[in-house]
């Protein structure tokens, strides 16, 4: 049995601060060693280019990114995405990952996991990664990974059962 293909999308604006969170995650995250199967990518501000490899026949995916919940800067979150039925204007230089989900089912099949790690920003200027988002990097990897892990165990019993 093959390893299930599980695609880690960092996206973001490095241009405003904070914003930028999910791209940093991806580039720590392409210097480590990953299991088989697994890929990482920075998709920056493409939102059209990650609904089309999110449509490429992926198994799974985690989307990093940030967002304004109202709790403390730093805070991170592991959200399953509801997919809107509707379509949703995905802009060519902004990503919202809800929206490019939302397009995906148009070009391809969507992954059977989908998985948002987020983290709640301090600012969002010209000045790079604040010092709370800095902080958040490690244990944002360390979750990725974990994530990985449960998601490859989750479709190895889902694969197993469908070929049952």
């Amino acid at each position: 049995m093959t390893a299930p293909r599980i695609l880690v999308a960092g996206i973001g604006n490095v241009f405003f601060g904070d914003d930028g969170f999910g791209c940093a995650l991806a580039e720590r995250l392409c210097r480590r060693e990953l299991p088989s199967g697994v890929s990482v990518s920075d998709f920056g501000i493409r939102g059209l280019h990650l609904a089309y490899e999110l449509a490429d026949g992926w198994d799974a995916a985690v989307i990093v990114d940030i967002a304004m919940r109202g709790r403390t800067p730093g805070t991170l979150t592991i959200l399953e995405p509801e997919i809107p039925s509707a379509l949703v204007e995905v802009e060519a230089h902004r990503i919202d990952p809800v929206a490019v989900l939302a397009l995906v089912p148009q070009l391809g099949t969507l992954p059977r996991a989908l998985r948002l790690l987020v983290c709640e920003p301090e600012r969002l200027d010209e000045e790079g990664l604040s010092e709370c988002m800095v902080l958040a990097l490690e244990p944002a990897e360390e979750m990725v990974m974990k994530l990985v892990d449960e998601l490859r165990v989750e479709l190895s019993e889902t694969g197993s059962a469908q070929h049952a």
